[in-house]
């Protein structure tokens, strides 16, 4: 286990370098210094209408006037899937007060949140709408073109989940059309980032599984998609990444309390968010950006992986022998999966990762869960012929264009409504 956490901590500094705190304890020092390091004017944002952020809001305020830090403004952070009126919300505190540096301490959509809001605050004279830097490298062209960079953010993350505090993604949902839309740009990953796994022991249990399996969709759909060239690290990453995860969510499930086993799961959801650097994520990502009113975003992404997985098998046999001893390993998979090949192959980690959400009490198939109907398919399919989104279909490891989304993803989610893998059909 400690060569584990040894491992991942080493990929980590390589990674970030100084520019992130991470491990127990750093929340008492690093958000004040980072802080320092980008202004001396801060803005505070986060979920200050729940009693367990609190404490951690003291240490953060703690840290800042250690540092010399002026707190113009403490801010209610974003809903769950930052919905379009919180990132506006969180703008207009910023044009008003004037900081130097946001300072964000929350989950991954506060986090995302306020990126975007930092995003219109740099170029809202420009753009003063969100819609058109949604996309790949749109905010970084109108900060090119006009000489501007993004507000400064540090990102303290609270849960461990979707990388935020480490990436360059910014998911922002509308929710009259019940629609996640995707900011995806080098401009807007947080300068300085700060994570002590040991405040996620205050998560409830739900935000805690939720975050956890969206760090194994980070882990599985960059690993399958990935191209010769990054194909080896995506595995270093991943399969670290994902026997973490595994490991840290099968202790906390029995002992919430575990801090060592909170520490594997921020390690692990921590190297989710590096795997989304070195590639991106794809089919199961895809679908559940239109899923955003039934399901929250890790539980739609674990719904889905196992029937975008038979479906990719026939492309990603060597990634699915990698995964599929380490669900071996920890009792999710029965047979030898180094004997199986293409579909059958499939099949079986498919299975696997079923049996790991069923232990998790996570809903396995489209139709048992509340309030979902069969037009939820038919906004799949619509938003995966968006434009905006056609990087998550041109990631996956077979590749669809929107032509061919009627022919090989509706299959998929239609397999996915019942549980039935048969359903699905390979290119």
């Amino acid at each position: 286990m400690s060569d584990l956490r040894e491992q991942a901590s080493g990929i980590l500094k390589e990674f970030k370098g100084d520019n992130y705190a991470f491990g127990s304890g750093v929340l008492d020092e690093a958000p004040g210094k980072f802080a320092a390091e980008l202004g001396n004017k801060a803005m505070l944002i986060g979920p200050i209408e729940f009693d367990w952020f609190e404490p951690s809001k003291e240490r953060i305020l703690k840290s800042l006037e250690a540092a010399g830090v002026k707190v113009l403004d403490i801010v209610k952070s974003a809903a769950p899937n930052a919905p379009f009126v919180d990132v506006y919300r969180i703008h207009s505190h910023i044009m008003h007060k004037k900081p130097d540096v946001l300072v964000v301490a929350d989950s991954g959509s506060g986090i995302d949140a306020t990126k975007a809001a930092a995003t219109l605050a740099a170029l809202g004279d420009l753009q003063p709408e969100i819609d058109p830097f949604f996309g790949v490298g749109q905010v970084t062209r109108v900060c090119e073109e006009a000489g501007r960079t993004i507000m400064p953010v540090v990102a303290v993350m609270m849960a461990a989940s979707s990388g935020a505090h480490l990436t360059k993604y910014s998911n922002i949902t509308d929710p009259v059309v019940g629609q996640k839309k995707l900011i995806v740009d080098e401009a807007i990953i947080p300068p300085r980032s700060v994570f002590d796994y040991d405040v996620t022991t205050t998560q409830p249990m739900s935000l805690t599984l939720d975050g956890g399996l969206d760090g194994i969709a980070h882990c599985l759909e960059v690993y399958f998609g990935a191209d010769p060239e990054t194909s080896d690290r995506a595995r270093q990453v991943a399969e670290l990444g994902l026997e973490l995860i595994i490991q840290g969510l099968t202790q906390i499930k029995k002992d919430p309390s575990n801090v060592e086993a909170r520490t594997l799961l921020g390690l692990g959801t921590d190297l989710g968010g590096y795997a989304i650097m070195i590639g991106g994520t794809s089919g199961p990502h895809l679908t559940s950006f239109s899923l955003v009113d039934v399901l929250s975003h890790g539980r739609a992404c674990a719904l889905m992986n196992p029937y975008y997985t038979v479906f990719f098998a026939p492309a990603i046999e060597e990634q699915l022998h990698v995964i599929g001893r380490i669900y071996r390993k920890y009792g999710f998979v029965d047979e030898d999966t180094d004997s199986l090949s293409g579909r059958e192959l499939g099949l079986t980690v498919a299975r696997g990762m079923v049996k790991f959400s069923k232990f998790l009490d996570f809903p396995t198939c489209l139709r048992d869960v509340e309030g979902i109907s069969k037009s939820h398919i038919g906004q799949c399919l619509t938003a995966a012929k968006n434009p905006q989104l056609d990087m998550k279909l041109r990631n996956m490891p077979v590749a669809l264009n929107a032509d061919l989304v009627e022919e090989y993803m509706r299959p998929i989610l239609e397999a996915a409504w019942g549980g039935e893998f048969e359903k699905i059909k390979n290119m």
